[in-house]
């Protein structure tokens, strides 16, 4: 079949995409408030119906999953196509240069809070199907859809969801298009995500701060014993000390550090986009950082006196928040128990607490189904994709890779800059157009080769 159809179609609509985009946009879904969580479930059902998608809400213990489908033969290859509609909160409302909730067109971009994540992108994938749908009038090949709304959450109810419905999932293929493309404007073919453990340490001395003279050498600092214990953690180096650690990391293949090697890389274009001048590493330890390598990082720390001018005083407490990155093989809950046993041996005053976690994946770059999609999304957009075996942030990718044994890509539709999670959150108006052609490439090319 000629996509001439297809992208003659997403040009005459333009206007009818982008509205029911933006109708979508402005239904809050904040998971972490659970601010509007159910209404917007049923509006996107009932899109998804209105197409043509056969489409249920499935209960969890949280919020609902969207599942729809397409059947067209129960023989014929299934892809299986997953995003989230829950949204990050707006906060800081303050620096919106427009109604975080409105959608708003500047400089050729729509902002709006959710347009990049996943909203854009998930309606991409939708609007991708109506209009394969209206150009041909059927799908070569079966379409599913999971559609959940707790990813900003950490997916805590997805892999029970996945493990309780895997005859309902079975397909052959798992598409993602969620974060951003490549920094060069290149489109990404991603093959994994790094897992994820999230922990706290909370350390109490008194149960009120102290004078800092009166009290001075006599009462502990909690700040203190929560940096003595970093140190222990951690080397100069960023090597991590925890015994076991790194004990089950998957060593990477030849033919993914050939990947790596290949990848374009910019250093002052990416110095630049980071706002980190000092930004000093050639492209393949930068690549290999981010793909293959651990994190241990301190996302935020509270004790004490922070307002303006000067306040004397030992505080009584001190919360540190740390997210720690995990690649393949590592198991979060491993590492959580590692971690807790180190505090325990060297800090045992201090409470740890696990506020979540999720697995990291990796599909092989070796198999046929991805040299097909690669096909696809390079024809999509004319342009060769760069073909990565690692996301550096964490999806809930390992439900399909684990727990239904799939292969499983993510293709992102969004420009790097798309500022998700923060104010300004943003989407080109063309890459959502193209994501929305890119996938009916997808659909195609795999419908030819399966």
């Amino acid at each position: 079949m000629s996509l001439a159809k297809v992208s003659e179609l997403i040009t005459a609509r333009r206007e009818e995409y982008l509205d029911m985009l933006f109708t979508l946009l402005r239904q809050k879904s904040i998971s972490a408030q659970n601010v509007g969580i159910a209404e917007t479930a049923e509006m996107l059902k009932e899109m998804m119906e209105d197409i043509g998608i056969k489409t249920r809400l499935i209960p969890t213990a949280g919020n609902p999953v969207i599942y729809g489908e397409i059947i067209k033969d129960p023989e014929a290859f299934t892809l299986l196509l997953y995003g989230h509609y829950d949204v990050q909160p707006q906060d800081p409302l303050e620096e919106w240069l427009s109604p975080p909730f409105e959608p708003t067109i500047r400089d050729g971009k729509i902002f709006c809070r959710g347009v990049g994540d996943n909203k854009g992108q998930l309606m991409a994938q939708v609007l991708a199907i109506k209009t394969y749908l209206d150009a041909f009038g059927s799908l070569p090949i079966n379409i599913k859809m999971v559609f959940e709304g707790e990813e900003e959450k950490g997916s805590v109810n997805l892999p029970d969801f996945v493990s309780e419905n895997k005859e309902l999932l079975k397909a052959d293929l798992v598409y993602t298009s969620d974060g951003p493309m490549h920094e060069s404007g290149a489109p990404f073919v991603l093959l994994g995500v790094r897992g994820m453990l999230y922990v706290e340490l909370n350390c109490k001395i008194t149960n009120s701060d102290n004078h800092s003279g009166n009290k001075g050498n006599i009462v502990p600092n909690p700040v203190w014993k929560i940096f003595d214990l970093l140190q222990t953690m951690r080397d100069e180096n960023g090597h991590i000390l925890i015994k076991g650690f790194y004990d089950n990391i998957r060593k990477p293949t030849d033919f993914e550090l050939e990947l790596i090697k290949k990848l374009p890389f910019d250093r002052e274009q990416v110095a630049k986009q980071l706002g980190y001048p000092d930004l000093d590493m050639d492209g393949e330890t930068y690549y290999r950082k981010l793909c293959l390598e651990p994190t241990f990082n301190i996302a935020g720390l509270h004790s004490g006196y922070g307002g303006e001018g000067s306040k004397t005083i030992i505080p009584a407490k001190a919360m540190l928040k740390m997210d720690i990155r995990l690649v393949v093989d590592q198991d979060p809950e491993d590492i959580y128990q590692k971690f807790c046993e180190h505090v325990k041996r060297v800090a045992p005053d201090i409470e740890v607490s696990h506020l979540g976690s999720m697995k990291p994946s990796r599909t092989s770059a070796d198999l046929p189904v991805v040299k097909v999609v690669t096909e696809a999304v390079r024809e999509a957009y004319a342009v060769e994709p760069i073909l990565q075996p690692s996301l550096g942030g964490s999806l809930p990718d390992y439900v399909w890779t684990k727990i239904l044994g799939l292969p499983s890509v993510v293709v992102p539709y969004a420009n790097f800059d798309e500022a998700n999670h923060s104010p300004n959150e943003n989407m080109e108006i063309e890459k959502f157009f193209s994501g929305i052609k890119c996938t009916c490439h997808v659909i195609n090319k795999l419908a030819e080769r399966f």
